[in-house]
């Protein structure tokens, strides 16, 4: 017979063991949970479109929300007392998403206008933004033919994503609670998640509630920019829209040119959410209630640790790397815009070019919102001299920190790596020397060290590989990208930031790629967000069966 949760029979002569040992009718019950309350996400769009008369929009959302209620109650009565294991937490989040891009890709098609209503596109603008990563299929012709209703659903799905649909789920479905811990573990951005609180929905809950609570503020700040007369361009509905899509570091906007359609008060409010937004969520907790903890208990270290409020950000390894970067790159791309000739911001008309705080302004913006992996524009840097463009490319694959919204391979692995071969060397000069990593003071795990250069080379692997057949399917399509222009998208799709360059680039978008490049694309988006090696795992046979 079997052992342990499979189930088998015997022969009389050989135990054989003919089932699967994950129990998919339990990820598939609590997937169809989520499925079901994710209708309640589709109200917001349908009363706009109520107010503004959009009877069509207001078809596309209820009968959207009608298949989210049915198709999510028949799979909640595949297993009515689901039980959580590690391997069905894999499944159930990395089906989630899935399932959330594709329901949120029929309202796309059921408005029927634009680029977005064939399927397709409909499905890469949604994966798109439910995992934040702001690459768009939207020509800026496209962006005026949609309705209020169809554009606050785009802007909206970014901020579900953001902290996370499961992390939502787990925070106010009490039956998530129970496996809740395995099922944010299995969702959350970077090597680790942190337990702030003895309860994990608890947990779920404060991450939420400082999300909505930087979201509320940078909507207040924005809009009363708006009534102060210094944003005439800021209205209500872009004060609403943009906050949704900073705080996730999403990078969507209902303007054509991104943030380059406002004022540069705009850009410079802009810029200090979406730091916060690259910033571990749980460090921002820790601060502010008297913890400093970073990535204890189920992340890097061994022990948890406690840093105090008064030392937490400048005690943290991670945060002070992050700020590093910010500054010294801010200040490289400061200066080649400076001594770029004849750039020129064209929505703000004034020289870039020996202009120190058009140059300062840009630059930051742009290090920042790529560092995070925003995605939004204050210029289009397609036209940024080479030294410059080549420093985005470089800067796409940093990411934001581990416990934030931001994406790509994350500030804290590149940490780990640097001081692991630091280790090395020394170990080279004194091989007989115990050292071990330690970031905060506190060891790092060696097993997390090996996760760490694991997902790192799959990382590259997966970029170099999706590169090259791109190259070849846009060649072959008549619609090539170059080498560069490829590796920009590659690089935007997987680690979530959205633009790259060329046609591809912050005020182009992903609409004349092939069909197979899109798919691959749509692809790499849901891995990226899942950080690669959970669904990875889910292709072996060791996953099903041993």
């Amino acid at each position: 017979m079997s052992d342990g949760g499979g189930r088998g029979f015997d022969s009389g002569f050989l135990d054989v063991d003919l089932d699967l040992r994950v129990e998919w009718r339990t990820s598939l019950s609590l997937l169809g949970t989520i499925v079901k309350y994710l209708a309640a996400a589709l109200v917001p769009p349908l009363a706009l479109g109520l107010y503004d008369g959009d009877w069509v929009g207001v078809l596309a959302f209820a009968v959207t929300a009608l298949v989210a209620v049915l198709a999510g109650t028949a799979l909640e009565r595949l297993d009515p007392d689901p039980d959580l294991d590690p391997r069905e937490a894999l499944l159930t989040v990395a089906l989630t998403w899935l399932a959330a891009a594709s329901l949120g890709a029929v309202p796309f098609v059921l408005a029927g206008t634009g680029t977005i209503s064939q399927p397709l596109n409909a499905l890469f603008e949604s994966m798109s933004g439910f995992t934040t990563t702001g690459a768009t299929v939207m020509g800026s012709i496209s962006l005026d033919t949609h309705s209020r209703a169809i554009m606050l659903w785009r802007q909206e799905i970014q901020w579900l994503g953001g902290m996370g649909i499961v992390v939502l789920a787990v925070a106010i479905l009490p039956e998530l609670a129970v496996g809740g811990t395995q099922l944010m573990d299995a969702e959350a951005p970077g090597p680790g998640i942190q337990k702030l609180t003895p309860r994990i929905a608890e947990t779920a809950r404060a991450l939420w509630i400082a999300y909505i609570g930087f979201t509320v503020l940078e909507f207040v700040l924005l809009y009363g920019l708006h009534l102060v007369g210094l944003a005439p361009n800021m209205t209500l509905f872009n004060a609403i829209s943009h906050p949704l899509t900073t705080m996730p570091t999403g990078g969507f906007s209902p303007e054509a040119r991104s943030i380059e359609a406002f004022a540069p008060i705009v850009q410079w409010v802009i810029i200090p959410f979406m730091i916060v937004a690259g910033t571990n969520f749980a460090l921002i907790w820790g601060a502010t209630h008297g913890e400093g903890s970073v990535l204890g208990e189920g992340g890097l270290f061994g022990d948890e640790g406690v840093l105090g409020p008064e030392g937490a950000f400048r005690g943290d390894s991670e945060f002070r790397a992050y700020a590093g970067v910010l500054a010294v790159l801010s200040a490289l791309a400061t200066v080649l815009l400076f001594t770029d000739p004849g750039l020129t911001d064209v929505e703000n008309v004034g020289r870039v070019t020996g202009a120190l705080e058009p140059a300062l302004r840009h630059g930051t913006f742009q290090v920042v919102s790529i560092v995070t992996t925003t995605g939004y524009a204050s210029l289009d840097f397609t036209a940024w001299s080479e030294p410059a463009r080549y420093l985005l490319l470089f800067v796409m694959f940093i990411g934001g920190s581990a416990g934030s919204t931001g994406g790509a391979v994350k500030i804290v692995r590149w940490v780990v790596i640097v001081k692991t071969l630091r280790r090395e060397l020394f170990r080279t000069v004194h091989p007989e020397a115990i050292r071990p990593v330690r970031l905060g003071g506190r060891p790092v795990d060696e097993r997390g060290i090996e996760g760490i250069f694991a997902f790192t080379l799959i990382y590259f692997v997966a970029f170099f590989v999706a590169t090259g057949v791109v190259l070849v399917d846009t060649q072959v399509a008549g619609t090539p990208l170059g080498v560069f222009g490829a590796m920009s998208a590659i690089a935007a799709t997987l680690g979530n930031v959205g633009p790259g360059f060329g046609v591809v680039g912050p005020m182009g978008s992903y609409l004349s790629l092939p069909p197979l490049s899109k798919l691959l694309m749509v692809g790499l988006m849901w891995l990226g967000r899942l950080e690669i090696i959970p669904v990875l795992v889910l292709l072996t046979g060791a996953y099903w069966r041993s």
